[in-house]
């Protein structure tokens, strides 16, 4: 009689926490000194074990390196990586609350931390791990949250076979030099474009990054001149635009990338001939990741990442993704030009129809910008009033321009339906770390502005 064996459960899949092997490759940069991927990871684990219990962390790191320590102590721990839209109090709190027993973390406590604080202790210099952990394909590590640029933020999980996936495609295009690139990054770790290409693409590629978040033009190029070749610079294009106007010296670059906005190809192209590389502007979304590119100085059409697919639809795009657990709806109205390639033709929300008349949101603020002696700008819809009229507001920065001869420059360019009532100039547009102008914020500042005006009156 022969012993039946039964066979035991079968572990879910799981994929190394780094994709490169090598312990002794660098993995960050601090004070111009290389972080090898073995002591990292031996960090990693000596925080993961000190961790509060929880189910969620809302990572609020500013240093790129603790925050790249701390989000993989959190995955290690069996825990989710909470990324706010913004640092700031309201929104912090936002976050929390819709978790109920979660806990934030930062490397030192700040002015308007939450109570359940959690403050990384001091990095200890360990000697080097052995081993690389290895995470189940299934394990949320992360949920990020939209910027609320079009409304309330948005909560978007994310598993770690999603994020290795979609990592994989920014490797293959940003990363196919015969030497790893070392990368710069202006936006914000929270930020999914920032997670995706300075913290994700350390992990899934042979990249390394440096620890900090660069804002003026001459932190920017002190922290690429302290990086070997290949640099590749990760920003936006308010930034890249700041950059060309201070005109400080920087080293050979590999690459630029751009995202979180529209880039104008002849700011492209003034960057690609100022510093002798190429500019790629990605598109992509807190939805879904980064799928496709272009070479914005050429106004080149957008190429899809393999395996990404588009289908339009009346009220925007549905994207299929291998990525993707199930098709995401885009707002974003596109033109198929082949399978692989599209045009952005603008967004759902962008199109506007007031007094059976139609306009591009988008369209009315580059001529806004177009405006000689606007510096920067922004045309927005006001929520309707009692009787269902919906009005445009514009805020403006225009130091040298009187608010009747912006008015002017826009009858000359605009119907009159779609003018905006009121438009008000301001020291500075509230932009959010990535450059984006979240709603609420755009109503606090012109709430602002009328306030100042109804004063001076």
């Amino acid at each position: 009689m022969s012993a039946r064996i039964e066979a035991g459960p079968t572990a879910p899949p799981a994929r190394p926490l780094l994709a490169v092997p090598d312990l002794a490759r660098c993995l960050a940069w601090r004070g111009g000194r290389p972080v090898r991927a073995g002591a990292f990871l031996a960090e990693v684990a000596a925080l993961a074990a000190r961790l509060p219990a929880g189910r969620q962390a809302v990572n609020l790191c500013e240093d790129r390196y603790r925050f790249l320590v701390a989000f993989c102590a959190v995955a290690v721990a069996g825990q989710t990586n909470l990324l706010p839209p913004s640092r700031a109090p309201r929104a912090i709190a936002e976050v929390m609350a819709a978790y109920p027993g979660c806990y934030a973390l930062a490397e030192r406590r700040f002015d308007g931390a939450p109570r359940e604080l959690f403050v990384l202790p001091p990095d200890r210099g360990e000697s080097g791990a052995t081993a690389v952990p290895h995470l189940a394909d299934a394990q949320i590590v992360a949920i990020g949250f939209t910027s609320g640029s079009t409304g309330a933020p948005k909560a978007h999980p994310k598993t770690w076979a999603g994020l290795c996936a979609s990592s994989a495609l920014n490797a293959e295009r940003l990363c196919a030099h015969d030497a790893a690139p070392n990368l710069v990054a202006t936006v914000p770790p929270q930020h999914m474009y920032g997670l995706e290409l300075s913290i994700l693409l350390p992990l899934r590629s042979a990249a390394a990054i440096h620890c900090g978040q660069p804002f003026f033009p001459a932190d920017i190029a002190a922290a690429l001149a302290a990086l070997p070749a290949p640099r590749l610079l990760v920003t936006t294009p308010i930034h890249l635009h700041a950059l060309l106007a201070a005109e400080p010296e920087l080293p050979p670059l590999a690459g630029i990338v751009s995202a979180t906005a529209p880039l104008d190809p002849a700011l492209a192209a003034q960057a690609e001939r100022r510093y002798a590389t190429r500019v790629i502007e990605i598109f992509g979304s807190t939805e879904t990741c980064v799928i496709a590119h272009r070479r914005a100085a050429q106004d080149a059409p957008w190429q899809l990442h393999p395996g990404v697919r588009l289908r339009p639809q009346p009220d925007g795009t549905l994207v299929e993704a291998p990525h993707l657990n199930a098709p995401v709806l885009l707002q974003d109205i596109v033109e198929l030009l082949t399978s692989q390639q599209f045009i952005l033709r603008g967004r759902n929300g962008d199109l506007l129809e007031i007094a059976g008349k139609r306009a591009s949101l988008g369209d009315l603020n580059r001529r806004l910008l177009a405006i000689p002696g606007v510096v920067d700008g922004v045309i927005f819809p006001l929520d309707p009033d009692a009787r269902g009229v919906r009005r445009l507001a514009a805020l403006v920065v225009a130091p040298d321009v009187s608010e009747a001869a912006i008015r002017q420059g826009l009858c000359a360019a605009v119907d009159p339906v779609f003018l905006p009532r009121p438009l008000r100039r301001v020291a500075a547009l509230p932009r959010n770390a990535t450059g984006k102008l979240p709603r609420e914020a755009l109503l606090a500042a012109l709430a602002a502005a009328d306030e100042s005006v109804s004063g001076e009156r």
